[in-house]
């Protein structure tokens, strides 16, 4: 089957590229508005697309052209937190991902617990055991859309926090420990499963 981009519905190219596009890593963005009320929500639009130094990026729909508030706050003090998504928080990550009020903290919607970054205003998830600091770079919306697009966020990492647990010597992650949750299609989610090892060709 072939399909036509500029005569599908975008409701169907979503399902098709969730669906192909597996598994991908969820960033769990924190943010913080001008009158100081915590958001965090999950976008599994997200990956590390840099290391020297490190970026990360992240993509938000706007349906109905309005931005979602983790857009707005980042506009606003260009500032975000990403905390990463693993087994022991997956339905907390899953109960931030509700349409609130731009009032409502997530942070005590889903029952977490807000720490203080060293660098930047918004807080991390304390339950996490992995966090990056990060500083907007670039943004970007994406144009020729039909149903209010997506803007593309890019943060430049200033600090990263990681759980002593899982740590391993010469900085590798012990995955066992670290047990990571990746987003599929629909409501799926998926566990680190089965790794093999590819050595490459000199």
């Amino acid at each position: 089957m072939q399909i036509s981009v500029k005569d599908t519905d975008s409701g169907i190219l979503y399902k098709l590229l969730t669906g192909l596009v597996i598994p991908r890593p969820i960033g769990w963005i924190s943010t913080v508005d001008e009158n100081g009320i915590n958001n965090l929500a999950p976008f599994s639009f997200f990956n590390v697309v840099g290391e020297d130094p490190p970026h990360v990026m992240f993509s938000t729909v706007r349906t109905g052209d309005k931005n979602k508030d983790t857009l707005n706050n980042v506009l606003a003090n260009k500032q975000f937190a990403v905390n990463l998504v693993t087994e022991d928080v997956v339905e907390q990550m899953n109960t931030t991902s509700n349409a609130v009020e731009n009032a409502v903290d997530e942070f005590q919607l889903a029952n977490l617990t807000p720490i203080s970054c060293e660098l930047i205003k918004p807080k991390r998830v304390a339950e996490a055991k992995a966090h990056f600091e990060c500083e907007m770079v670039h943004h970007y919306f994406l144009e020729d859309h039909k149903n209010g697009g997506a803007c593309i966020v890019i943060g430049k990492v200033l600090m990263m926090h990681i759980a002593d647990e899982i740590l391993l010597e010469n900085h590798r992650i012990n995955l066992d420990k670290y047990q990571p949750v990746a987003r599929l299609a629909g409501s799926n989610y998926s566990k680190l499963g089965e790794t093999f090892s590819i050595k490459r060709n000199l």
